[in-house]
């Protein structure tokens, strides 16, 4: 026997288990709504698939083990028609024919035709928090990229012509020492000029101190050459001459900053030239030549070790408000360079010198060339400045070169007054 002696296929209007058909006689489950509202349909929602969990080694989701109350679920199924599955989720009611649940001709409605957003792929649904999640990842390189290499450390200014500017000034230096004091005597006059025209010409530009150069310039000059002829005596008296010089020569121009511009003179004519005049009464010795050697090698030698050891080994700030470049760990090896080459510069160099002499004459050569350079760098930071000048290519100005040489020299003098006499 078909099925077509129940009247309907297998399965309309029948939700039971398969192997149970409907018993003969039995009325079908019936549309559960007026006639009128079949024509008042909609697009079916999606439903959404129940996961598969194979029950009895029946799958679930089949329609016809599942168990559902008669009539239909949704108002825009057909009661006679038979479901189809849309590709996209969706079921689609077809109606049927031959059927005796079949609704009469005049009232039977056109199938409707299916929307355009039901036939366009549907994209499956993504809540915000993951649309926010899936726009904040990044996007996955390639390839895995090489680390970046470490910066290399930088000296800050140009090593050759440093290097090459400090050869040509010491070879300068030692044939003037050597040859004629005389000579030697003028270049420090003329170091001792240049510095005072930088250190009023910065002044001036950043502050608007109007030190007066030409009495400065004079009397510095003259304060060397006193120093060399007339000794200690004649260096005390000339650093005199020239403080009044400065007050004399400002009363000149108004009075507004009358105070401001003469302290800054006599400090000038105190830093630079009477500080050089030290330079002058060490060359006068019998040794004054090796004397002078002497303070220039360990200056020298004090800054090549801090500046060598800090560039290399220096973590720990010296003073950092004051100059961030150096190092505790310079000052270390400063300490140590210029204790070594005072010990060789005392044994062999100056007369009846000792080597433990020069142990303690190069610790205080290292401490008075870094305050030196500590304090030029307080005047440079006070006035904004980097150098004092552009006039020694990777050096900067001369006063950038005897910041370190002009508090050493007082010290050197008296030491080696102390340890073997003024000669």
């Amino acid at each position: 026997m078909n099925d077509s002696s129940w009247g309907a296929p297998t399965g309309a209007g029948y939700w039971g288990p398969p192997d149970q058909g409907p018993t003969q006689g039995a009325s079908p489950a019936g549309p559960a709504y007026e006639q009128h509202a079949v024509e008042e349909t909609r697009p079916m929602p999606i439903v959404p698939e129940m996961p598969d969990v194979p029950a009895g080694g029946r799958d679930q989701d089949d329609d016809r083990g599942a168990a559902r109350p008669s009539g239909p679920l949704f108002r825009d199924e057909s009661p006679g028609g038979t479901q189809h599955e849309h590709p996209h989720g969706s079921r689609h009611e077809q109606p049927r024919g031959n059927s005796p649940y079949e609704q009469p001709r005049g009232a039977q409605h056109e199938p409707q035709q299916p929307t355009p957003h039901q036939t366009q792929h549907q994209t499956p649904y993504v809540t915000p928090h993951e649309a926010q999640h899936e726009s904040r990842q990044e996007p996955m390189p390639s390839a895995a990229q090489p680390a970046p290499a470490p910066p290399k450390k930088s000296a800050g200014r140009d090593l050759g012509a440093a290097i090459g500017v400090g050869v040509g000034l010491g070879a300068v230096i030692v044939a003037s020492l050597f040859i004629v004091k005389a000579v030697f005597i003028g270049v420090i006059a003329v170091a001792v000029v240049v510095g005072l025209w930088e250190l009023t010409s910065r002044l001036e530009e950043r502050k608007g101190i109007k030190a007066p150069l030409v009495p400065l310039a004079i009397g510095g000059a003259a304060m060397v050459v006193a120093g060399y002829v007339r000794g200690t005596e004649g260096a005390w008296v000339a650093m005199a001459l020239t403080a009044l010089a400065v007050l004399v020569w400002r009363m000149t121009e108004p009075p507004e900053g009358y105070l401001r511009d003469v302290t800054a003179g006599v400090f000038a004519a105190f830093y630079v030239p009477f500080l050089a005049t030290f330079v002058a009464l060490m060359l006068t010795a019998d040794d004054g030549p090796q004397r002078v050697l002497t303070f220039l090698l360990l200056t020298v030698v004090s800054d090549t070790g801090a500046y060598a050891i800090g560039w290399r080994f220096g973590k720990h700030k010296l003073a950092p408000r004051i100059s961030p470049g150096k190092t505790r760990e310079g000052l270390v090896g400063a300490v140590t360079f210029a204790m070594a080459a005072g010990a060789l510069c005392m044994q062999f160099l100056i007369d009846d010198g000792a080597w433990w002499q020069g142990l303690l004459l190069g610790l205080a050569v290292a401490a008075s060339a870094t305050l030196g350079d500590l304090g030029e760098s307080m005047i440079k930071r006070d006035l904004g400045i980097k150098d004092m000048g552009t006039l020694l290519p990777g050096h900067g100005g001369i006063m950038d070169r005897l910041d370190s040489l002009l508090p050493t020299a007082p010290v050197v003098w008296l030491l080696l007054v102390i340890f073997v006499g003024a000669g």
